[in-house]
């Protein structure tokens, strides 16, 4: 029983603990009387604390309270993250060629791509890291101390071991500490075990030295990053930073991500390995590395499909280098650099910056959607997403307690309409019926029935005295308070999650705490006159303990001066106190028969997924009452009358549903994992249409595999979880080992799964999943770091939005990538095959000069290609099927495509030179034409500035054209004026690709006119009637890509209907779980 005075601390000269040394104390505190604890740390007087000199000493000997390497951002890390890549090393590698041969300007040029490369990338890297410790410190925690005898407000970074702390409800637990002091104390520690219930604590508790004690059982401690639900504590710290429970975590997964990976030595069946063994283990163990370094074995399956592209590349540049040299005989400067040109027309040089700047730009657009990417790769791995594994509270749930359903015998069943804002009590409606919970249809959620209660306003509850004595036992035997902010505005609530849904419920029959103790409503301030008014006054008050799992209050009525003892709790344990019942007959006897039609109603609610408990209360007698202060726990809690039930759980967030069906519409799966109880995890997986509502289409072995225990999927087998028809749905009482289980069963399967977390304990799922996803509001700093995006609202339709924008990325990527990489093979083609034009020496004439090569790369190529970057998302982004890890973006059609357009641009390339040299020249080709400008060279340079204006053209068409890759360009949204709608496409969708490529189409006159620029940089000269060949092989570039493109709707418009109706019959199966 609380009493109103306190119990002193006893100081530690008088307590019974025997001396320990300080390691003793700070690594095992739980193992010793706390009096010990505070004499090893030289605490004489915890009420007095450390002194200044302790507290130097100590910041000096264990440092701040923080984790390690949160905050440090490393700038040599994320500039080698840039540099170790193939693309940039490819690019590095031409770039010494170049400068090594002294053609400063090929070689300048290269040092730009390569240098706007870099920069760009780790310029956005280093503003992602950023952004993510600014998220970390936005809600920097704060300690209250005991340091020389005063109590004083501290950051909880400045704490040191030995510091005694004070702890009230809702305060975050700053450090580890061995608690001395507590009363109706208990922690949430959902971050750190995953334990969903606050967890109550008994500072006597002592532990022995050869028991084995989890964190979770620690019942006299409180950890860091834990947040107080009820009751207040002093303690003493005993760890920070690393050496906290959540330090220990975090260091095992620093060392984990920095275990240097080595392949194991084959062996044969006697255990023993032959030494060709250790070479081969040792080759592989290098071949990984080499690999990693060049990216081709890590990232996300289009890095790794890129990285692989550039390698190849690589090789395939080094064998058209050989072949320019050898078809030249190994002569000049002029030959060495035009082979490094024809070598780095194979490689997409733009592509690097052009692909970090759109995934850069999708990071920020994400920041208005709630989502902080970490890792700007995470973003385009989310649009290959198939699987999703989340957490239930406050996820896909709220995260905050609410009363659905009570029953009251003595007057019906109340139902608790839906609403958006679980503690404002004038929002939605409470309506009642004599329909009792077990006799309700299954499923059936039926709120039809009298409205009782709406706006926060009832006239039923007075009169009614039946339904009085369950609101007042539900309004006083609380320690929460509901309450309007008088700044905000916002309805508040304070206390536990459970007692804070009860108040609230009350509160909408204007019965609160507040009103009936201080005479005020909870929307208004109190006045001395409201208190004179006040009805009830408490006498005493007996704490939940969780041996009786119940709590029970004494009040006093101050119009009747009646006293009343009043209890809620557990239901077995408020039945067991009872011997009488309150229904609608009146007063009667608890009977067996009354018993189990009260525990018929429990399971009825249960099985709803709601939690439930009990209310009862008596009279006190007049010889009770006056003793009521001194009253044992054992006689007030005997001889109760059982008032009625009340139905609470944690709501789905009203946009969940909808966020899962889309995930559905979009060939995603959803599974939750949660350490709730079965059937609250599914009641909120139904109501989510996370597991189907009709099962008639699925068999008895599909239907058992929906929904599992951590127990259950545990016990299986690898190869058992491998034989399911489907893995789990739903997994309750989830442990973090049953998560990483998951997802290595997922990825076994080939799949490519994100999860969800916010606890300490997440933290190995999130690292072992493709994509980790972490709580910013309510997750953990060990959490947070170990995940790849983090989501500001603690929201699941949120992550709906990061795997759109993943998925616009991923087709944007795509068609900027086909537009590099068909521009390459043309590039390739025409440097190759012109190969064959030989001037009077013997010697290649080149078609285009390595600076025009190298402008088309990167002007007319990454401007476009950064535009296509920029494309919004097409309206069926989220209504198919994610993209095969199989292939990433390199699909079969791309290659396709990218080949076609490639090779036709290089066929009208090579024709109008050769048109230009032979058809309408007399087809001299000079002399030295490759190195300068001569009279010999006239019509070289002349029918070189034509191929260059028809290639520049033609890149920058392709642009346009690969925005949609089978529509026609003139016609990509039909409104039915097709030489009106390339308009709206072109400008009106897209501006900043539009103005790329109508300012690259007039670029090419002052490249081609300006003296000194033409001649003597990009080796060609002004042109006139050769526009006329232009503008033709422009016409038919143009026309033959949309016969292509008509060739392409032909060919799949049978699958495209085939596709369309699939989606028809998904999106009518998600409708049917909905409704």
């Amino acid at each position: 029983m609380v009493n109103k005075e306190d119990e002193k601390f006893p100081r530690s000269d008088t307590v019974q603990g025997p001396d320990i040394d300080i390691e003793d104390a700070l690594g095992a505190a739980w193992q010793h009387h706390y009096t010990s604890v505070l004499r090893a740390l030289g605490v004489e007087d915890p009420e007095h604390g450390l002194n200044q000199k302790d507290i130097e000493a100590r910041r000096q000997e264990y440092g701040p309270n923080q984790l390690e390497g949160g905050d440090e951002i490393s700038i040599w890390k994320i500039m080698l993250h840039q540099i170790a890549n193939a693309m940039t090393l490819v690019l590095i590698l031409a770039m010494g060629v170049s400068l090594g041969i002294r053609s400063w300007i090929e070689g300048g040029v290269l040092a730009g791509v390569v240098a706007i490369n870099i920069i760009v990338g780790f310029f956005q890297e280093l503003s992602a890291e950023k952004t993510m410790n600014a998220l970390r410190d936005l809600a920097s925690p704060t300690a209250r101390v005991i340091r020389n005898g005063d109590g004083e407000t501290i950051s909880a970074n400045e704490v040191v071991p030995g510091d005694i702390i004070e702890l009230t409800t809702g305060d975050t637990v700053p450090a580890d500490c061995r608690l001395i002091e507590s009363m109706n104390f208990e922690t949430d520690e959902a971050l750190l075990t995953g334990e969903s219930l606050p967890v109550a604590k008994d500072h006597t508790q002592v532990y022995s030295a050869g028991e084995d004690v989890g964190v979770g059982d620690r019942l006299n401690m409180a950890f860091t990053s834990s947040t107080v639900t009820k009751g207040r504590a002093t303690g003493i710290v005993v760890g920070t930073g690393m050496n906290t429970e959540i330090g220990k975590i975090a260091d095992a997964l620093r060392g984990a991500a920095k275990a240097q990976k080595i392949r194991d030595v084959k062996r044969n069946a006697y255990g023993k390995a032959l030494p060709h063994r250790y070479v081969q283990a040792g080759a592989l163990t290098v071949w990984d590395k080499v690999n990693g370094f060049l990216g081709t074995n890590k990232g996300t399956p289009l890095q790794r499909r890129l990285s692989q592209l550039a390698v190849g590349l690589f090789f395939v540049a080094v064998l058209f280098a050989i072949i320019v040299f050898l078809s030249n005989n190994w002569t000049d400067n002029e030959v060495i650099i035009y082979a490094v040109a024809t070598g780095v027309s194979m490689i997409p040089a733009s592509l690097t910056a052009v692909l970090t700047i759109t995934m850069a730009m999708g990071s920020k657009a994400m920041v208005k959607r709630n989502v902080i990417v970490r890792k700007l790769d995470s973003l385009e791995a989310l649009g290959s997403i198939n699987d999703i594994c989340s957490d239930k509270t406050g996820t896909l749930t709220q995260g905050k307690m609410v009363v659905r359903k009570a029953w009251v015998p003595a007057s019906g069943t109340y139902n608790v309409s839906e609403t958006n804002e679980p503690f404002n009590p004038t929002l939605g409606e409470v309506s009642v019926n004599n329909v009792e919970p077990r006799d309700a249809e299954v499923g059936s959620d039926s709120t039809d029935g009298e409205v009782v209660a709406r706006s926060g306003k009832s006239d039923k509850v007075k009169g009614n005295e039946r339904f009085e004595d369950f609101v007042n036992v539900a309004s006083l035997c609380n320690l929460a308070t509901v309450f309007k902010d008088k700044e905000s505005h916002a309805w508040t609530a304070h206390g536990d999650p459970t007692e804070c849904a009860i108040q609230t419920f009350v509160t909408r029959f204007a019965w609160g705490r507040l009103k009936l103790t201080k005479g005020a409503d909870a929307d208004k301030e109190v006045t001395e006159k409201d208190r004179t008014a006040a009805k009830w006054s408490q006498i005493a008050e007996y704490p939940f303990d969780s041996s009786v799992k119940r709590m029970a209050v004494t009040y006093v009525n101050n119009q009747t001066r009646e006293s009343f003892a009043m209890m809620k709790g557990a239901v077995e344990r408020v039945l067991e106190s009872c011997t009488s019942a309150q229904t609608d007959e009146g007063k009667i006897d608890f009977t067996e028969d009354f018993e189990k039609r009260v525990l018929e109603n429990m399971e009825a609610l249960a099985s709803q997924g709601l939690r439930v408990l009990a209310l009862a209360h008596r009279k006190l007698s007049k010889a009770e009452s006056d003793l009521a202060e001194d009253l044992e726990r054992s006689d007030v809690e005997a001889n109760m009358t059982f008032l009625g039930l009340v139905g609470l759980y944690d709501p789905p967030r009203p946009e969940t549903a909808g966020a899962v069906r889309k995930c559905k519409e979009a060939g995603i799966t959803v599974r939750m994992l949660t350490g709730d109880h079965p059937g609250t995890a599914k009641a909120i997986a139904l109501d989510a249409g996370i597991v189907p509502r009709n099962t008639t289409k699925y068999s008895k072995t599909e239907l058992d595999s929906m929904v599992m225990t951590a127990a259950q999927f545990d016990k299986l087998s690898e190869a058992e979880i491998d034989a399911l028809p489907q893995l789990p749905l739903v997994i309750a009482r989830c442990a973090p080992q049953t998560k990483v289980r998951m997802i290595e069963a997922l990825h076994r399967r080939g799949k490519f799964c994100a999860m969800t977390g916010d606890g300490v304990n997440d933290s190995p799922s999130l690292k072992m999943s493709d994509v980790g996803i972490a709580m910013g509001m309510n997750g953990s700093d060990v959490a947070k770091d170990a995940s790849d995006i983090v989501l500001t609202d603690d929201n699941f339709a949120s992550i709906g939005n990061a795997i759109e924008e993943g998925r616009r990325m991923a087709d944007n990527i795509s068609k900027f990538v086909c537009h590099l990489l068909a521009q390459n093979v043309a590039q390739a083609s025409v440097l190759l095959i012109g190969l064959a034009f030989k001037d009077e020496t013997g010697l290649s004439v080149f078609p285009l000069s390595p600076v025009e090569i190298l402008y088309i790369i990167m002007v007319t190529s990454g401007l476009p290609a950064m535009g296509l970057g920029m494309e919004k998302a097409s309206l069926d982004v989220m209504k198919r099927k994610p993209r095969s890890n199989k292939w990433s973006i390199l699909t079969p059609e791309m290659l396709i495509d990218l080949t076609v357009y490639g090779f036709w641009m290089a066929a009208l390339c090579l024709a109008t030179f050769t048109l230009v040299e032979f058809g309408w020249g007399n087809g001299e080709l000079g002399t030295s034409c490759n190195a300068d400008y001569s009279e010999s060279c006239d019509l070289v340079f002349r029918a070189r500035a034509s191929c260059f204006s028809v290639l520049t053209w033609f890149s920058l068409l392709l642009a346009w054209e690969v925005v949609d890759t089978r529509r026609s360009f003139f016609n990509m949204h039909n409104d039915g004026r097709w030489y009106s709608q390339w308009f709206k496409d072109t400008y009106g969708k897209n501006k900043f690709l539009f103005f790329c490529v109508v300012g690259g189409f007039f670029s090419v006159f002052p490249i081609l006119y300006i003296p000194g620029l033409n001649d003597i940089v990009f080796l060609h000269t002004g042109i006139s009637w050769e526009w006329g060949i232009i503008f033709v092989c422009t016409l038919l570039f143009v026309g033959g890509i949309e016969v292509y493109k008509l060739c392409k709707r032909v060919y799949f418009r049978r699958k495209t209907v085939d596709r369309s109706k699939l989606l028809d019959e998904e999106m009518a199966d998600a409708e049917g779980d909905a409704a």
